[in-house]
């Protein structure tokens, strides 16, 4: 049962400031995202924000969330995100009257393989809300954490992004996630390469590569497989998107694997031909995802839906 009278002492915006120090590890960087987070004018980070000092200590480089702080990072973060999400619900939501804007983030490869499906669909629903398409990535290798993602799922939390689209499997118990479709990889080259004749294992092996790669780390998933397998390939390009691979593999003599999605949506344009590849890869299940505070918003949750609902069956097969 509520007790109104603890609820009564209790001040939001403490919350808020309390959030703002966890993520940002110092109080004197939070005006901005203060501001961002309540949805108006920043309070102002004095000298001594009234934060009980077992959640922050003091420190010649400001207020820095203490251990038991980080414990409550992610139930902060939750509250936090329920009440926007309550104060959303507040304001009804038309898509064919709103003038809203909303933001789509994905790899560029899932981009290019729906967003003009997508958008089509949206400018026919809603011809007055805005779309921002971002380009999300995973962590470099040498900066993984546990989720490869985990920095593309902040930033849904922030409410940076409204939906993203991202090819994963496992997600914390916040955020709501709806299956699209199944991802694998193709060998794409121009046509008429020697090797879209004699695919081989040993021919791949012998043959030069593209690989797309956003900080320019020339080792990829196919390089770990083969080296397990006790062989190699030369990567002699790298370069940071899809769309750019596509392109320049077309005007070459290079082998690249790239989503089959993509291919076969631009082989045609591009000139490119397509064989499997040579090596055994589990597909990535494409999932669109936001927070399930978020689905509180009605906007939002009329985004998800019109994101799933091209994609048949509504869930993924068993």
């Amino acid at each position: 049962m509520l007790n109104a009278s603890h609820l009564a002492r209790v001040d939001a915006n403490l919350l808020v400031l309390l959030h703002v120090v966890l993520e940002e590890g110092h109080v004197g960087r939070c005006r901005e995202t203060s501001a961002h987070l309540v949805g108006g004018q920043p309070w102002s980070c004095s000298p001594a924000p009234p934060v009980r000092r077992p959640a922050v200590l003091r420190t010649p480089k400001g207020i820095v969330p203490t251990a038991r702080a980080l414990t409550l990072r992610e139930p902060v973060a939750e509250i936090l995100s329920l009440v926007q999400g309550v104060l959303r619900t507040a304001v009804p939501f038309d898509p064919a009257t709103s003038s809203r804007r909303f933001v789509i983030g994905a790899p560029d490869a899932v981009l290019a393989s729906t967003a003009a499906l997508l958008l089509k669909r949206i400018r026919a629903m809603a011809p007055g809300i805005d779309i921002g398409l971002v380009h999300l990535m995973p962590q470099p290798r040498g900066r993984q954490t546990e989720n490869p993602w985990g920095q593309c799922l902040n930033q849904i939390e922030r409410r940076e992004v409204d939906v993203a689209m991202l090819p994963i499997r496992e997600l914390p118990l916040r955020f709501e996630a709806h299956w699209l479709y199944d991802e694998d990889f193709v060998v794409a080259m121009r046509r008429g390469h020697p090797f879209e004749r004699d695919p081989t294992e040993a021919n791949f092996c012998a043959t030069n590569h593209l690989l797309v790669s956003s900080g320019g780390d020339p080792h990829g998933f196919v390089d770990e497989a083969l080296r397990k397998r006790g062989r190699k390939r030369r990567v002699t390009l790298t370069v940071p998107s899809f769309m750019l691979a596509l392109e320049l593999v077309a005007r070459s003599d290079l082998l690249v694997a790239l989503p089959r999605q993509l291919v076969r949506q631009h082989a045609a344009r591009f000139g490119l031909a397509a064989v499997e590849l040579p090596l055994k890869r589990k597909a990535d299940p494409i999932q669109a995802v936001t927070t399930k505070a978020a689905m509180l918003d009605a906007g939002v949750a009329w985004l998800m839906g019109t994101l799933v609902s091209p994609f048949a069956p509504a869930t993924k097969p068993s």
